[in-house]
């Protein structure tokens, strides 16, 4: 323990206390500090201005709701026999270092990026946590041999105790109720906010691990409801897609040039090339955040590439693709808006791309899906559980259904009202009678 406890000023949770030296000691490693160089949005700022929170702003505001948990399941629901289902609150530490650490794998514009080097941040994450090379890995170390190893299977949800794993990765968790309100703070919308301090009084802890007192039912609705319209309005919308189809594309086309030795050796991006190599360790991957990125994109401006140029250019100046929905029926369709875009000039396979965003915002438990899900359960005043959407109509109205759209993006260009004089205004005109009002129609 510290001999003060000491405190992060925080918009969301006003203090976060830091209690153990421990924590402090993580929060001050190499890797973690890294985390205030990679913005928690990704592309999300280009449609919301205020979204340039961090990793590390989102990390320290999980590790603080774990906090609150360790503290209120002491209070009211101390162990007082083993296997009782009660806290024992000796796992107190392994929960907030998991709370505290577990988006520290991330990279730059994390799920991009990993989509395109196929990396995996989870894996990385246990990596960090495990390797001797680390400075989280020492610090986790003075604690015992075995405490990394603990750690990092708290978040890869194998930790023996699911109270634990529960806090930190379930359907209603610290992460979750986390990003949702600084999300919603940092992007200026209110659909993220719930009442966390009721959802927290009604929290308990039993032997499958966690439960919520059926008096705070409307809360646990309230907060199924928030998730359910930041990923609709917030998470899914179609300018931050679009930014990062050009994201991906760009990195798309670096890496081409570069396995073809096209890529212009004055501005070799050489903390990347591991990456374009598939040949990277550890060491290479926590050299890179967003900033590292944004100044090859800088230098790729001047490229002499013309599709890296312009791609570059896109994304750095916030000149989004423009997007329509389509559904099975007019999928077919995408071929000849393909045909239409590269007798444009605009070669598709990186100036179209489809993008399908979908989330189910609750899923009851169903033992033969592939990913399963921890299902909410509410514990009535007899000691017993009904799962929430049994109970509640509000969720059961949307347990289980798919929510989001797939869309096809292509260059803004093609919806340009051009003069029948200019030489693509015909194929720009046969590509608009297929886009109207947001979506891909058949002509009739």
């Amino acid at each position: 323990m510290l001999p003060m406890e000491k405190v992060l000023r925080d918009p969301i949770h006003n203090y976060i206390f830091i209690q153990h030296q421990i924590i402090l000691d993580l929060i001050n490693t190499r890797e973690f500090q890294r985390l205030r160089r990679i913005r928690q949005l990704g592309t999300a700022s280009s449609t919301f201005h205020g979204a340039e929170h961090s990793r590390f702003t989102h990390s320290v505001g999980v590790y603080e709701i774990t906090r609150q948990i360790c503290d209120l399941f002491q209070r009211n629901y101390p162990s007082k026999a083993k296997d009782d289902g009660l806290w024992d609150d000796h796992e107190r530490l392994v929960a907030l270092c998991a709370a505290l650490l577990h988006d520290i794998g991330h990279g730059p514009y994390s799920h991009t990026f990993e989509h395109i080097f196929h990396t995996d941040h989870e894996a990385i994450t246990a990596e960090i946590l495990t390797s001797s090379t680390t400075e989280v890995n020492q610090v986790l170390r003075r604690v015992s041999a075995d405490f990394p190893q603990e750690v990092a299977s708290v978040i890869q949800k194998t930790y023996p105790n699911p109270q634990v794993v529960q806090m930190i990765s379930s359907q209603i968790d610290a992460d979750r109720m986390d990003y949702l309100l600084r999300d919603s703070y940092y992007t200026g919308t209110n659909y993220g906010t719930f009442d966390l301090t009721r959802i927290l009084r009604v929290m308990r802890p039993y032997k499958e691990g966690i439960t919520f007192h059926i008096s705070g039912m409307h809360a646990v609705e309230d907060y199924i409801v928030s998730r359910f319209q930041m990923y609709q309005q917030v998470y899914f919308h179609p300018v931050s897609r679009s930014m990062e189809v050009i994201l991906s594309h760009l990195l798309k086309r670096a890496q081409v040039l570069y396995e073809n030795n096209e890529l212009d050796t004055a501005i070799t991006p050489h903390l990347l090339l591991p990456f374009f190599e598939n040949n990277f360790c550890l060491s290479d991957y926590l050299k890179l955040d967003d900033g590292v990125l944004t100044t090859y994109f800088i230098h790729w401006c001047e490229s002499p590439d013309k599709i890296l140029n312009d791609l570059a250019n896109r994304f750095l100046n916030r000149k989004p693709l423009k997007s329509a929905r389509f559904n099975s029926q007019t999928a077919r369709l995408l071929p000849k808006l393909r045909i239409l875009v590269n007798e444009a000039g605009y070669n598709p396979e990186y100036y179209t791309a489809t993008n399908d965003s979908y989330d189910l915002p609750y899923d009851a438990y169903d033992p033969t899906s592939q990913k399963r899900r921890t299902q909410i359960e509410l514990m009535q005043d007899d000691g017993t559980l009904v799962e929430l959407s049994t109970i509640s109509n509000l969720v059961a109205a949307i347990t289980g259904k798919v929510s989001g759209d797939e869309r096809f993006f292509f260059p803004k260009e093609m919806l340009a009202e051009s003069s029948q004089g200019e030489i693509f205004a015909p194929i720009y005109k046969k590509f608009q009678n297929y886009i109207k009002n947001g979506r891909i129609t058949a002509l009739k």
